[in-house]
């Protein structure tokens, strides 16, 4: 699964939606936390891209195709349906602490999702994304609020992420099933929840189509699934540093 983890999870589309007719094309570094005990974090090659003219988009892993929406000079809004993966996860051989434990998998998640964005700066989007490989047979709800500022020649997006974690989901990647259960870990069905992140992405210019992106992510697990025999932290971070390169097709 960790050779997965940055094929698959490239983050979130927090860059705003890309303008027509400009492809965003990059890698660079992923490092990732892991709220297991004994689990280390993950170092890996990421790759970029940002695309979007309208009809279909790409946002780093998430791909999506619009069937209703509305371009305008100040605004823009559109409902899509969308397909992204999900990557948390591990192995028994992650950590002495897991050993024992069966393996939770990544799987592909599909949905619906509405994105607006206002003067090419502000911008909300929700979805509500179901499991489509019957990995923990549930579904997610996510909702993401975010602007653009400028200090010099630095770009900045912060954005605010809420994550609805039904109780399937958390008690399939943080539970302990009657089989797992030792004296040290205890058998354990968690609640549904709520996982809230913080993050910014930073973009400096190099030339004119070349630029550096670093992307800084803080996100609070669900108290059911920090409350877990399995978990240590109450938090994922993550970071990524990239070179991108943006041109006109």
């Amino acid at each position: 699964m960790k050779k997965l983890i940055f094929l698959t999870l490239l983050l979130c589309h927090s860059l705003l939606l890309s303008e027509e007719n400009k492809v965003t094309l990059g890698a660079g570094a992923y490092v990732q936390s892991q709220p297991y005990k004994g689990a280390s974090d993950l170092i890996l090659p990421s790759p970029v891209i940002f695309f979007d003219n309208g009809i279909v988009y790409a946002r780093w892993s998430r791909f999506g195709l619009y069937f209703l929406g509305e371009k305008a000079k100040n605004y823009a809004w559109g409902f899509s349906l969308t397909v992204q993966p999900r990557t948390l996860g591990y192995k028994a051989s992650d950590s002495s602490y897991l050993s024992g434990m069966d393996e939770r998998k990544s799987t592909l998640e599909g949905g619906v999702a509405f994105s607006a964005s206002f003067q090419k700066e502000k911008y909300i989007e929700l979805m509500l994304l179901a499991d489509m490989m019957g990995t923990y047979n549930s579904w997610l709800a996510r909702a993401e609020i975010g602007d653009k500022y400028e200090l010099g020649e630095f770009t900045f997006y912060p954005s605010i992420v809420l994550l609805y974690e039904p109780s399937k989901f958390i008690n399939y990647y943080y539970g302990v099933k009657k089989h797992e259960a030792a004296l040290s870990r205890p058998y354990y069905t968690p609640n549904g929840g709520l996982q809230y992140g913080l993050q910014t992405y930073i973009k400096y210019p190099l030339t004119q189509k070349l630029s550096t992106l670093i992307n800084l992510r803080y996100d609070r697990i669900p108290s059911s699934a920090s409350d877990s025999p399995l978990t240590d932290k109450s938090y994922i971070y993550s970071a990524l540093f990239s070179l991108i390169y943006t041109f006109e097709y």
